[in-house]
């Protein structure tokens, strides 16, 4: 079975304890879910119309599970922690296998 990923940009970074406050709802609710964090604000290396703003690559055991997750309770309550006008390019990607 394929797995599934969160994958999500931040283009910008505008309120910090906003993100903060996401932050603390959100890994629970991952974690919760079954995923699993790879990367969080590491280094960035971006390459053609990439940015290099924050980064975010969470792993689950299939892609269902990370729809699943993501539309969870728990992360429903992280999502409205987010400040009016956040931008994040946010995407539920399958593996190939």
């Amino acid at each position: 079975m394929a797995k599934g990923y969160w994958v999500s940009v931040y283009p910008a970074v505008s309120d910090p304890e906003g993100l903060a406050a996401y932050d603390k709802l959100a890994r629970p609710a991952v974690l919760a879910g079954g995923g699993r964090v790879l990367s969080r604000g590491s280094r960035v290396l971006a390459h053609e119309a990439g940015i290099t703003q924050r980064a975010v690559l969470v792993e689950f055991d299939s892609f269902d599970q990370a729809v699943a997750a993501y539309d969870s309770e728990e992360y429903r309550k992280a999502l409205a922690a987010l400040p009016d006008g956040y931008q994040r390019d946010f995407r539920i990607v399958e593996g190939t296998g």
